[in-house]
């Protein structure tokens, strides 16, 4: 996702991010320039849990879940709980990835509340939607 936002590719042979992967891009959005500074930070298992230290003095998150593992959903509240817990008034929003990999009746059952986008990196479907929808949050 952040690949594909800030580079504006995409790689098939993806590689897990290990620690966090920092990448900066320069947004204008509603006349307000922005320095974006973002971390890509790995994802956690049960038995491995994010650092906190990788969260605090956080402005904004994008929590990602892959739709096609349902693992991901199920963690999601609890990730956004922890996050929140370190940077109360923060900004999120969320992102079903991979809608790609979904046929079009699948896509359709899909809940979406404020502050949800489906999304695909592969083919860029709402990826700078998703980006500029924080940016805009936390910016207001």
């Amino acid at each position: 996702m952040v690949k594909r936002y800030v580079d504006g590719a995409f790689d098939d042979k993806y590689l897990t991010t290990i620690g966090v992967k920092i990448s900066k891009k320069l947004v204008e959005v509603d006349g307000v320039e922005c320095e974006l500074l973002i971390w890509d930070v790995e994802g956690s298992t049960p038995s491995k849990k994010i650092s906190l230290g990788y969260y605090r003095g956080a402005s904004g998150a994008i929590f990602v879940t892959d739709i096609t593992r349902r693992e991901t959903l199920e963690n999601l509240q609890e990730h956004k709980d922890i996050f929140l817990a370190e940077n109360p008034g923060a900004h999120y929003v969320t992102a079903y990835n991979k809608v790609d990999m979904l046929s079009e009746i699948a896509r359709e059952r899909i809940v979406v509340e404020d502050d949800i986008f489906l999304t695909s990196a592969k083919d860029d479907e709402n990826v700078e939607k998703l980006f500029v929808a924080l940016v805009k949050k936390m910016t207001a």
